[in-house]
């Protein structure tokens, strides 16, 4: 059996593709580079994180040597075609700065990459996602690229601009060797003219160029539509598309269409529920059933096996019983989703009419699905510590926004040991040395040994976790005049700033041992110095459960993050070493 989710914790707007005997499965990372994580699976039961589009490693471009343009999207020093442009200077660590890699400096929380949509045709791999640069304001900034690889793990091409009338571009290849494009479409207007509309515009793969007319195929006047595909079957052409937003009423919708241009035709599942005209014919969705498990449950696509049998990823979330308070300003009163939106599958069969649903009969996900007949495939499962002791890191940290070059980071300055240098503070956009893991459980215990001689109140390093740049409860040694070196917890939620444990004395010259452990809504720090072995709570048990989905004002399409962290806001670089760190999932 497949026990759902398949990826836990931030893996929303999954898109599937199979080559050969191998799943892989794209997912969005926001402003988290490097960007595009692909989990794969042989078996649809076990999964592994794979590699990234914008880098087959976490720290492609860390070690000195490594050619800076290797893979995935282009930095703003390329010019508007995707060529690559001059390489950068080198930084303050005599390395380049990073030419290849994707460049998210200056976005906001729950921007950068959006809905990649991953698909196989002709040997390749063909992938497009979104940039969005703007997003939380009237007129949207989305750009829209399309980049191929012959390889899962690339190279990358230079990414392919495409047009950017919207959001979540898909590509559809069909059997006479055209390809289009389709997308969602956004409106600045007041009011909008519609609900939502989907285009269609066909792409020229031999000039590397969208060509021709740009069509609607969908125009809604009340129901909402995003995150389209096109698939064809048995001479019809299927336009799949995710409806009602992302939260608890989101779904999946199906048309069809005897043309790629239309008229298409909604299919009137008889199992969706429906409770007013707005509401849209859903597949696959959760909206009228609160208690169950698995909601959020939309933003789908469709894999065929190899031995015939059909399943449908797509993204869900699982709520804590916390709500937002009454008067919040932005979904007052809604659940809290800690780990975001995380991806599960449920195996699908087609009506004798030619529609696809979901095989136990409901528009319900299954938490536990029938597995395909292929021979079971699991990976070797990590060790929860990591000791830094390889030449990269692993390919489960993420930083923010930019790579973390030997700028930010080292792990051959002191061997065994990860030196982070000192950079901007927790609320930048551009410049943090930070490196951080998904959490994947309701429950957790992480851990961290790390040296650290602050001179000033303005350098801090320790153990954070954190949903966004905004929001998240920081364990760090400092300096301060009265306490001299000192542990404190910095909590910030929506941009009010608390130090809610003051500041402990702490010894110099010592090494200093922090955990965290959360459970479910409540979380508690701990440390101890030196050749203590015993752990001494910080501060109070505290709630944590606005570091969640809806719970932020700014974003809430990511999730919760625990990691590693340095800050100098004198500009000196201090450093930090951390001897290791471990995570281990507590549900």
């Amino acid at each position: 059996m497949i026990q759902n989710p398949i990826l836990r914790g931030f893996h929303p707007d999954p898109s599937i593709v199979r080559a050969g005997d191998d799943y892989y499965i794209a997912t969005s990372t926001f402003e988290w580079w490097p960007g595009i994580r692909i989990s794969h699976s042989r078996d649809l039961v076990h999964w592994e994180t794979l590699t990234y589009v914008t880098a087959p490693t976490a720290q492609d471009a860390f070690c000195p040597g490594t050619p800076a343009t290797k893979t995935g999207l282009q930095s703003d020093t390329q010019d508007a075609v995707g060529t690559p442009g001059a390489a950068g200077t080198p930084n303050a660590a005599g390395t380049p700065d990073v030419v290849g890699a994707l460049d998210l400096k200056g976005v906001g929380p729950s921007q950068g990459i959006w809905a990649p949509c991953l698909t196989r045709a002709e040997g390749k791999f063909w992938l497009l996602c979104t940039v969005v640069n703007s997003f939380y304001c009237n007129m949207y900034d989305t750009r829209n690229y399309l980049l191929t690889a012959e390889d899962i793990m690339g190279p990358w091409s230079a990414p392919v601009p495409l047009n950017n009338f919207g959001f979540d571009p898909s590509l559809f290849h069909d059997d006479d060797g055209r390809k289009y494009m389709v997308s969602m479409v956004t409106d600045h207007r007041v009011p909008k003219k519609y609900a939502g509309r989907i285009i269609l515009q066909e792409y020229d793969a031999v000039a590397g160029r969208m060509m021709g007319p740009v069509r609607e195929i969908y125009q809604g006047t009340r129901i909402f539509l995003e995150g389209p595909h096109i698939f064809k079957r048995d001479g019809w052409y299927y336009l799949f598309s995710a409806d009602t937003g992302t939260g608890e009423g989101h779904g999946q919708t199906i048309q069809r269409a005897r043309s790629v241009w239309g008229p298409y035709e909604m299919y009137r599942c008889e199992k969706a529920g429906r409770t007013t005209n707005d509401e849209s014919y859903s597949i696959l969705t959760s909206r009228h059933h609160p208690d169950h498990p698995l909601q959020k449950a939309g933003h789908a696509d469709l894999v065929q096996t190899q031995t015939g049998e059909w399943y449908m990823v797509h993204l869900c979330g699982r709520p804590l019983e916390s709500r937002n308070p009454a008067d919040a300003p932005r979904f007052a009163g809604e659940r809290r989703y800690p780990l975001g939106r995380e991806t599960a599958i449920q195996r699908v069969r087609w009506t004798d009419e030619g529609w696809p649903k979901l095989s136990n009969g409901t528009v319900l996900a299954d938490v536990e699905v029938t597995a395909p007949a292929l021979p079971e495939c699991p990976f070797p499962e990590k060790p929860a510590r990591d000791d830094f002791d390889a030449p990269r890191l692993d390919n489960e940290y993420q930083s923010l926004r930019i790579p973390m070059t030997e700028e930010y980071l080292s792990l051959t300055a002191r061997p065994g040991w990860l030196r982070m240098y000192g950079r901007e503070g927790l609320a930048s956009l551009f410049r943090q040395s930070l490196i951080a893991r998904r959490r994947s459980a309701f429950c957790f215990t992480a851990l961290t040994c790390m040296e650290f001689e602050p001179d000033y109140f303005k350098q801090m390093a320790g153990l954070i976790v954190m949903y966004d740049t905004e929001n998240y409860l920081y364990l760090h040694v400092s300096r301060d005049e009265d306490a001299g070196k000192c542990i404190s917890i910095l909590r910030a939620e929506n941009k009010a700033y608390t130090y809610p444990a003051g500041y402990i004395p702490a010894p110099e010259h010592e090494r200093i041992y922090f955990k965290v452990q959360v459970r479910r809504e409540m979380l508690q720090f701990y440390w101890h110095a030196g050749e203590q072995t015993e752990y001494e709570p910080v501060g109070e048990c505290f709630d944590c459960s606005f570091l969640s989905d809806e719970a932020c004002t700014q974003g809430w399409f990511t999730g919760g993050m625990v990691g590693l962290c340095c800050q100098d806001l004198t500009g000196f670089g201090k450093y930090c070493d951390f001897d290791y760190f471990e995570y281990a999932d507590e549900d």
